[in-house]
């Protein structure tokens, strides 16, 4: 799973989500979603930006932290929808 280090990394500097997404030019309701850990996904803009506005690195805003149970190879769950294909039974 992704950790998501952003609402920490403001409370210690004091700003608002406000402030960041003015500095920022993102839209307050995605900072919002970061802040929250409730994105299900973010730009490479985006944190390029967060992370030029907050003068951090992305290992200190983002954090791989490994799932207790494998989502990939034989225990991939295969969505069905779209164009993907059923898993084979």
């Amino acid at each position: 799973m992704i950790k998501n280090h952003l609402s920490r990394i403001l409370g210690e500097r004091r700003m608002k989500q406000a402030d960041l997404a003015r500095i920022t030019g993102i839209r307050p309701t995605t900072i919002s979603e970061l802040y929250n850990e409730v994105a299900e996904r973010v730009s490479f803009d985006h944190l390029d930006k967060i992370c030029e506005a907050l003068n951090c690195t992305l290992n200190e805003l983002l954090e791989y932290i490994p799932n207790q149970h494998r989502r990939t190879g034989k225990d991939l769950i295969l969505e069905e929808h779209g164009n993907r294909k059923k898993k084979p039974r």
